[in-house]
């Protein structure tokens, strides 16, 4: 009787939609490890989860698909337009129980930080999702009203249904709860005490990898168990449920007819290159691919038979003697696109199909050799931030398309290129960049299929030109 009563309830949960948001004033507040250690006390509870990253991050998805054991998904409002990215949060709701989406930087910053556009709030207002503020309130006492009255007056749209007291003292967080409580009309749903030992990490571009933590699983379940002791689950799934269910137009649900000829896209993954937006694969395979993936450190050469290939960004600095000494898959890469193998590169896939690289000591470890420049460690940051990119010539776009991405880089090429002109959503800021033909396109962007899916098609079309080309050679 337990059971069917549960059944009835994640049907209910499933049909309304159910979905909540872990935001925060700022970053660094702890919004990670509280949405982690959410999943994996409702994965405990055998909800059936599915989780999303607000903007363009790539390592917190992999903290989440390490609880949960799926690929988490980003959503990004510069990137698509809010139909588009409704319909992307939609998928699947109809059979989950929940979805926990996980915001970035601090709830109401956005492009330049100065804008709503981009921000975790305008997410959450595009996908009428709820959102539970996670405050990080060490070292504060009752100065945390004053911080949570600006963010409620902020929030026009109603969307803060509840709070999360972080690094907060056991001792204090049930004077501090009824405070707030009486004061805002709003529940405080958890208290998260002090716990240096469920502590991530954080290197330059962000966290440090799930598996560069050897017990990471351990911390996230010692991080659930507390989080359990000081939370009230069921307020928790009340205020998802509150959430209607998500609609959107029946044009913007983009479809893609799947040919005959099936195209076989290699694409680099493992410890070096690891940065991929779920959704860009998906869309891949819509259009037809079957995706092969190969690692650039592990492998001796490229999969057989491939009609295309994908380097996704990542760490190869980190694995630069690893890289280099894998002679043969770097002559398979070079050789395979020089017989011209349609190709995709991004940010660290990018640096690989150059000449060399340069670690931080100044030292050069050979690449696969198809760019012949070099790249750098600089001592700051060389571009950061969301673009928009203008294609100068006719590649995957066509002159004059554009397309929409995300840089966070310390390293530089000598040879940029100079195919797109990249320009900042704020501010006047732009600068010539890409290589790219018509069976390649090559850069420091990370980009998202989805704000302009015309370059997806492209890329299998040449996928699909090349495999039947190389058939009518074989006859």
């Amino acid at each position: 009787m337990e059971n069917t009563k549960k059944d009835v309830q994640h049907e209910k949960i499933a049909k309304k939609g159910a979905r909540i948001m872990i935001a925060a004033p700022q970053s660094g507040s702890g919004k990670t490890l509280i949405t982690c250690a959410l999943l994996q006390a409702l994965k405990e509870k055998n909800y059936h989860l599915e989780s999303f990253k607000c903007g363009p991050d790539y390592i917190d998805p992999m903290f989440h698909k390490t609880v949960l054991g799926i690929s988490s998904r980003n959503l990004d409002p510069f990137f698509t337009e809010d139909s588009i990215t409704r319909m992307l949060l939609s998928k699947g709701q109809d059979s989950r129980d929940l979805a926990v989406i996980e915001g970035v930087m601090g709830l109401y910053d956005g492009l330049g930080g100065i804008r709503e556009e981009a921000s975790s709030y305008a997410l959450a207002k595009a996908t009428n999702t709820p959102i539970l503020l996670t405050v990080n309130a060490r070292g504060m006492g009752r100065s945390l009203l004053a911080l949570l009255s600006g963010f409620l007056q902020y929030d026009t749209a109603h969307l803060i249904k509840g709070v999360i007291l972080n690094q907060t003292p056991s001792s204090f967080a049930s004077v501090l709860a009824k405070e707030i409580e009486e004061t805002f009309h709003i529940p405080v749903v958890a208290s998260f005490p002090v716990r240096d030992d469920v502590r991530i990490e954080s290197r330059h571009l962000g966290l440090v990898m799930p598996y560069e933590l050897e017990d990471i699983q351990s911390r996230l379940k010692i991080a659930s168990q507390v989080l359990c002791e000081n939370a009230n689950i069921e307020q928790i799934l009340e205020i998802a449920k509150s959430a209607p269910k998500l609609e959107y137009d029946v044009e913007s649900d983009i479809k893609h007819k799947i040919t005959e000829k099936t195209i076989r896209i290699g694409v680099a993954r493992d410890e070096a290159f690891c940065f991929y937006y779920e959704d860009n694969l998906d869309l891949l395979k819509s259009l037809g691919a079957k995706l092969i993936f190969f690692s650039p450190l592990h492998d001796d050469t490229l999969p057989k038979d491939l009609d295309g290939i994908l380097f996704g960004g990542g760490y190869p600095e980190l694995y630069l003697k690893e890289l280099e000494e894998n002679e043969s898959m770097r002559n398979s890469v070079k050789s395979a696109i020089e017989n011209k193998m349609p190709s995709l590169a991004e940010c660290g896939g990018f640096m690989y199909l150059h000449d060399t690289i340069f670690d931080s000591e100044k030292k050069p470890y050979k690449m696969a050799g198809v760019i012949h420049a070099c790249c750098m460690k600089k001592e700051r940051l060389v571009r950061f931030g969301y673009l928009t990119l203008n294609s100068k010539t006719d590649s995957f776009l066509k002159k004059g398309e554009t397309i929409r991405g995300h840089e966070f880089h310390y390293y530089d090429s000598e040879d940029n290129g100079e195919c797109a002109i990249a320009k900042k959503p704020v501010g006047t800021k732009s600068w010539e960049c890409v290589h790219a033909g018509s069976d390649h396109w090559w850069g420091f962007a990370h980009l998202s299929y989805y704000s302009n899916p015309k370059f997806a098609e492209k890329f299998a079309e040449a996928c699909r030109s090349y495999k039947i080309n190389k058939i009518a050679e074989k006859k």
